[in-house]
């Protein structure tokens, strides 16, 4: 049996630009993903500098996260998105991004964008952290 999974906007809060304010999962199992990074194989950062290249590794390395727990971006229910920097343009353009990516799907549950000072690696500008309901 697949965990239902409820995503809600509540009329008496604004409409979100995309996600859903509350998102209720009713049975299952949960995976909870470290934060995703833009990282590759060998733990080279990628795309020094690229906000566009780091996005991408980091949405390729969610969906390898999910996939090997058996999950997809749809059963993502709550996501964290950082982002190293304080204008709100570099934000929206990250948010844009990951919503049009392989794992745009994982958006659309309960989310939060962060602008932050630094991440854990030098040079990483963004970072993903994703808790997905587990199918059956």
């Amino acid at each position: 049996m697949t965990a239902k999974i409820t995503r809600i906007n509540p009329d008496q809060l604004h409409e979100p630009p995309g996600y859903h304010h509350i998102t209720v999962v009713e049975s299952g199992r949960t995976a909870f993903l470290a934060g995703q990074c833009p990282l590759d194989r060998t733990g080279a950062l990628v795309g020094p500098g690229d906000l566009n290249a780091q996005t991408d590794q980091v949405a390729a390395n969610a969906l390898a996260a999910l996939t090997v727990v058996g999950a997809q971006p749809e059963h993502v229910v709550r996501s964290v998105i950082y982002v190293v920097s304080d204008d709100t343009t570099a934000l929206s353009a990250a948010w844009n991004r990951l919503v049009h990516s392989p794992i745009g799907a994982a958006f659309t549950t309960a989310s939060t964008l962060l602008g932050v000072a630094q991440l854990g690696f030098t040079g990483q500008l963004i970072e993903v952290d994703l808790t997905a309901a587990l199918p059956d």
